[in-house]
């Protein structure tokens, strides 16, 4: 069974950085999707930034131009670095992959952006 473990959230302020991690248990050269998604209290469950296995990335409007998506094959892990953090990226931000025949979620973490 392969295990997602999200780190790297945390409260920063308005304009501020942070680097969220993503690492597997095993290969992530598995999944043919692996990315974020984000959800706030009372809202659903969104796409934040997603990365194919060829590289290829996907991003919403609402943070292109501010997020990037990487990955480390050696590592097992998958980053999500987010500058000019804003009020409205406060959510908890989950890894997930795909597989064939499979999805995997990791537990979340609190990202908090305030003043």
């Amino acid at each position: 069974q392969v295990q997602l473990v999200e780190s790297g959230g945390g409260l920063v302020q308005p304009g501020g950085s942070l680097r969220l991690s993503c690492a597997a248990s095993g290969s992530i050269s598995r999944f043919y999707l692996i990315g974020w998604y984000r959800q706030a209290p009372g809202k659903q469950r969104d796409l934040v930034a997603v990365i194919n296995i060829g590289g290829g990335t996907n991003y919403p409007d609402s943070v292109k131009g501010r997020f990037t998506i990487s990955r480390d094959n050696a590592k097992n892990t998958v980053y999500l670095q987010m500058n000019n953090l804003k009020p409205e990226d406060t959510a908890v931000y989950y890894c997930n992959g795909k597989a064939i025949g499979n999805e995997y979620w990791g537990q979340g973490t609190q990202v908090t952006v305030s003043s």
